[in-house]
């Protein structure tokens, strides 16, 4: 199959700028898969249209500021986009632009914060060591800036910090630190959303997959078969495994928030849906054809064109019908990717 099956035409205007000002405000389309039917809801209403066995797994990863401006020694302005952190203390990172960055050049991001460049490769990737004067997390939380998708447009002096981005571009539920993008279909939820939906009865669960490079890569094969989604840092407790797999014993559906929830649950799961506890890395990719092993309804933001996130949801759904409800979703004014609204496919 063909990354160019998963287009779609998107106008510019309906790419979600700004959060909307009630984190719970987003609308929700719902989608039945069975039925192969959809209609227009609201997401604030989420808790009435979960069944009381229904189990709701969230992804408790935190965003950290993985974003710097800084400058080489000779006074030229550098960014650098911190992708992971290696198992040495060094870090692998985006740059720009990369060409300044030799082995052995030095980048300056304040009094208290330098970094050493390693090695780079041919990718735009580049390894550095940082020299902290004080605790490297505080550094980073002080001089870094929200790391928001390239489509959400900052003025430079503004990157991570206009219209509470710090804030917005984090779920309530956030506690793992982590991860370099948010788990977007939880930028939904409220206190009072969960509280609702605990009432109703539902089990609510959390694991942590830490949201990489892997998640947002292009798809740069002609042929899907041929990319693989880089592996991302997960963990999934004891008592977490136990509860879940208790609950899909007893045949109780378990609603995925996100394609991240959904990419844990399925790599952690044997051929006969038990999953395991631990710290692994999530390494499947998952194409139409994949047979779903946990997850039984996803909760998702509309994703962009020719991404492997699309791919997933079609895996799920249907490509055909994917693309369809996507259709709607343009004709009835959505708000896409990370900022906008969300599906709910049963």
């Amino acid at each position: 199959m063909l990354i160019s099956d998963f287009d779609f035409q998107l106008p510019e205007h309906l790419i979600a700028q700004t959060p909307l000002e009630n984190r719970a405000g987003s609308r929700m389309l719902m989608v039945d898969r069975e039925k192969q039917i959809w209609r227009d809801e609201h997401f604030h209403s989420l808790a009435d249209f979960m069944d009381p066995t229904d189990v709701l797994v969230l992804n408790n990863t935190k965003v950290f500021p993985a974003r710097l401006f800084g400058q080489t020694e000779t006074g030229a302005k550098v960014e650098i986009f911190l992708v992971k952190e290696n198992e040495d203390k060094s870090w692998e990172a985006l740059a720009r632009p990369a060409r300044r960055l030799k082995t052995g050049k030095r980048i300056i991001f304040g009094e208290k914060l330098s970094a050493n460049v390693l090695d780079r490769n041919d990718e735009g990737k580049v390894f550095i060591e940082f020299e902290a004067n004080g605790n490297l997390e505080q550094l980073l939380d002080e001089l870094g800036k929200t790391p928001l998708p390239p489509y959400i447009k900052r003025d430079t002096g503004q990157i991570g910090d206009i219209d509470g981005d710090r804030e917005r571009y984090q779920t309530v539920f956030a506690r793992e630190r982590g991860a370099i993008a948010a788990p977007t279909a939880g930028l939904h939820f409220t206190p009072e959303i969960i509280s609702q939906i605990k009432a109703r009865g539902v089990t609510v669960a959390e694991i942590t997959l830490h949201v990489g490079y892997g998640t947002f890569e292009p798809v740069r094969s002609r042929d899907i078969s041929h990319h693989r989604v880089s592996a991302e840092r997960c963990e999934i407790s004891t008592e977490t495994a136990r509860v879940l797999n208790e609950a899909k014993d007893a045949g109780r559906k378990m609603l995925a928030v996100g394609t991240t929830t959904t990419r844990a649950l399925e790599s952690f799961a044997n051929e006969n849906g038990v999953l395991r506890s631990g710290a692994h890395p999530a390494d499947i990719t998952i194409t139409p054809g994949y047979k779903f092993r946990f997850v039984d309804k996803l909760l998702t933001n509309f994703h962009l064109p020719r991404s492997s996130l699309l791919v997933l949801v079609s895996a799920f759904a249907g490509r055909e019908f994917i693309l369809s409800a996507y259709e709607h979703a343009v004709a009835e004014n959505y708000r896409f990717y990370s900022y906008g609204d969300c599906m709910l496919i049963e």
